[in-house]
This record gives structure tokens, sequence and C-alpha cells, in this order.
């Protein structure tokens, strides 16, 4: 007995534009907070959103790169520092 019906091809681009979203999203909110946390997530989102073939590319890609800027914000605060966090 199937409960819920067979995922379309409508559902896998929603899905995908919506990975570009949040890949966006999450990449911007890291450069602020979690960094270390929410810059992979966003990299990863962004990655299956373009592999996905999403409608929303130029978020994807956007995601993409907030992700690496949030890794390289969070290197360079601990190479001044010296520690695993940052703050202002």
């Amino acid at each position: 007995m199937q409960l819920t019906a067979p995922a379309t091809r409508r559902t896998a681009t929603r899905d995908a534009d919506g990975m570009a979203v949040a890949s966006f999203i999450l990449g911007l909110l890291g450069l602020l907070v979690l960094n270390l946390f929410l810059g992979p997530i966003a990299i990863a989102l962004a990655g299956v959103a373009l592999w996905r073939r999403t409608n929303r590319p130029g978020r994807a890609y956007l995601g993409l790169t907030l992700g690496i800027a949030d890794l390289v914000v969070l290197f360079a605060f601990m190479q001044a520092d010296s520690t695993i966090s940052w703050s202002f």
C-alpha cells in the first residue's frame, strides 16, 4: 500500500529550488554566526541544487560563494587571534 504520491519532476525541481535558496540564506547567515557549521552546509546544499538542475542557479552559485566565504572569513579570523572562534 502506497500512502504518498510518487515524486514528479515538478517536485524535484521545487526541492532543488528550495535548496538553492536555503544555501544562499545559510551562506549569508554564516558570515555573521556559526560559519564553521553553516558554511559547509551552504556549500553542500548549493552543490546538490546545481546537480539537480535548479531553476535558480544564480542563487545556488551565490550560496556556494557565500559558503566558501564563510570558511575564508573563519580561517582569517583564526589566524588573526590564534583561536577556533572569533567575535567582533
